[in-house]
């Protein structure tokens, strides 16, 4: 486990995933604990794909692979490429059990930076490899709502005209129901009866996610990522926020992982960065 601080707020980072296990700040935790009855992840972070393929599989240069959901990244060890007091840059290869469902040389680099009272999380993708390189990455990030996600609310920073692509499963379909027309949601289990929100078309790069008696919440701010997931288990204390570059597949997916919505293409030797934000009020 990694501990990093600046006096103000503290976070901790498990090497496996390089998954975020704990955000304080003034003896509050803000990330969801992992109770295993609900749903034992905190923090995973999604790298190569966002969300499932159909059938698991997707094709690439005439060849057929398999990816499970939200790729690998999540249950692989990363390792401690450097860290001070106040940040830390965990480190992913490609080995030969990652190039059996995705077959690129590459480095993958998870950076988390305490400033003040924001965590920056940078996501570092570079190509090893002698071919272009599709992938997504998302994060999946779980904050604690102790009293009940209906105590909450997720504030844009803009007026939105918000439906929730239907999920069929692992997939989407281009059908979506209204959700919100303004710049506040009310949370409601009701939501996530069937699965997440999944917003396509958000324009806001920001949202808060506010405790309506206190306050007390997150802002999110996720320049470079399209789009905006939200997710819990029904009934469960925490609500999750999740930017994503990528999607599922939809249902008439061709299965060709370039053709992918949202899909990134980094060329030969390529670093393409993408970045997040956490403000703690």
């Amino acid at each position: 486990m990694i501990k990093i601080s600046n006096g103000i707020i503290s976070a901790e980072i498990a090497e496996l995933g390089a998954e975020l296990q704990s955000l304080i700040k003034g003896g509050t935790e803000y990330l969801w604990d992992g109770r295993p009855e609900y749903w034992s992840g905190r923090a995973p972070i999604l790298f190569p794909i966002c969300g499932g393929l159909d059938g698991d599989e997707y094709e690439y240069d005439g060849k057929r692979y398999k990816l499970p959901k939200h790729g690998f990244a999540r249950r692989k060890e990363f390792t401690v490429e450097a860290a001070g007091a106040d940040w830390a840059v965990l480190l992913l290869r490609d080995d030969e059990e990652t190039r059996e469902g995705y077959p690129f040389a590459f480095e993958f680099r998870a950076r988390f930076t305490l400033i003040g009272d924001t965590l920056v999380t940078d996501y570092i993708v570079t190509n090893k490899d002698t071919r272009p390189m599709p992938f997504s990455v998302g994060a999946h990030e779980a904050y604690a709502c102790p009293e009940g996600i209906s105590e909450y609310e997720l504030v844009f920073e803009k007026y939105e005209e918000l439906g929730s692509n239907i999920v069929e499963g692992n997939l989407l379909s281009h059908n979506k129901v209204p959700v919100l027309s303004g710049d506040t949601l009310a949370l409601d289990p009701k939501y996530f009866e069937v699965d997440a929100l999944v917003f396509t078309d958000v324009k806001s790069r920001a949202v808060t996610l506010r405790h309506k008696p206190t306050g007390r919440g997150v802002a999110v701010r996720f320049d470079g990522f399209q789009y905006l997931l939200i997710w819990q288990k029904c009934g469960a204390p925490y609500i999750c926020i999740e930017p994503w570059c990528g999607l599922p597949d939809f249902v008439d997916s061709t299965g060709c992982i370039l053709e992918k919505l949202g899909i990134i293409v980094a060329a030969p030797g390529e670093t393409i960065v993408r970045t997040h934000t956490v403000r703690l009020l």
